[in-house]
């Protein structure tokens, strides 16, 4: 049975002191050797400094880095209080496979470096609430856990942030992996819908973003239960040449027609 978002809570300690003393020393990522004092175990820190940042400057909007010239397109049919969006790190290597250890092979505690790299510099106005991306039903039960929700509580346990589990999956949606964007579009139209009223200023949070469907689509949602101004934050960001294709001169905005 998955476990809910305060449970985890409760939980981590306990499971943080087992796995120091059943694990291995080794970086998940590298192989090497990790201090035993190390301030984090699973991933070391020379990993951790491979992780790259995204380029200034960037869209205020939906955080695309921008060629001068070219206009971003990515955040063009956006719902209107959808913006502020930023990610963390380009979706290199390194970065793929720390989200691969958080979402697939069950290393949950990958969260808390990746939520330490999303945190930095971050800085939220007060009255704001995290909301994770929720998973469909038969996708948390298989995985025993929603990836962006342990992804939230690490990043808001750092920030000292509430964690709001409002969202909800209204259907099961095919995996976004090989769509194209219009596809990620049509696939999770209408696919999310609020638990009660939404808060004025959520955050949503997830571990990658590609194109924006799954933001834009949990944005609209939110608001329509009542949100006033939606933001969001992510770990990774889709490398070029998804990032370059993300962008088109502004002649050819007009014939742009989603996000």
């Amino acid at each position: 049975m998955p476990l809910s978002l305060s449970r985890w809570g409760e939980l981590r300690a306990a499971l943080d002191a087992v796995e120091r003393w059943l694990l291995p020393g080794d970086c998940l990522l590298c192989r090497a050797p990790v201090e035993v004092d190390a301030c984090d175990r699973l991933i070391c820190a020379p990993c951790r400094a491979r992780w790259a940042a995204l380029p200034e400057p960037q869209c205020p909007r939906c955080g695309q880095p921008l060629t001068p010239g070219i206009a971003c397109r990515l955040c063009t049919a956006w719902p209107p209080p959808l913006g502020g969006i930023r990610s963390a790190v380009w979706l290199d290597d390194s970065a793929r496979r720390a989200v691969h250890l958080l979402k697939y092979d069950g290393w949950w505690r990958v969260s808390e470096p990746m939520a330490e790299r999303i945190g930095r510099g971050l800085c939220f106005d007060p009255g704001i609430t995290l909301i994770p991306i929720p998973l469909g039903a038969a996708r948390l039960r298989s995985r025993g856990y929603n990836q962006s929700a342990v992804l939230a509580e690490a990043l808001g346990r750092r920030l000292a942030v509430p964690v709001a589990d409002v969202l909800r999956r209204r259907r099961e949606t095919t995996t976004q992996t090989a769509l194209t964007p219009e596809a990620r579009r049509a696939n999770l139209a209408g696919a999310f819908t609020a638990a009660g009223r939404a808060p004025e200023y959520p955050v949503l949070v997830d571990d990658v973003f590609t194109t924006g469907a799954t933001l834009a689509e949990a944005a609209a949602a939110l608001c329509s239960a009542g949100a006033r101004r939606v933001s969001g934050v992510t770990f990774a960001r889709a490398v070029r040449p998804l990032a370059e294709a993300a962008a088109v001169p502004e002649s050819g905005l007009s014939a742009w027609s989603g996000a």
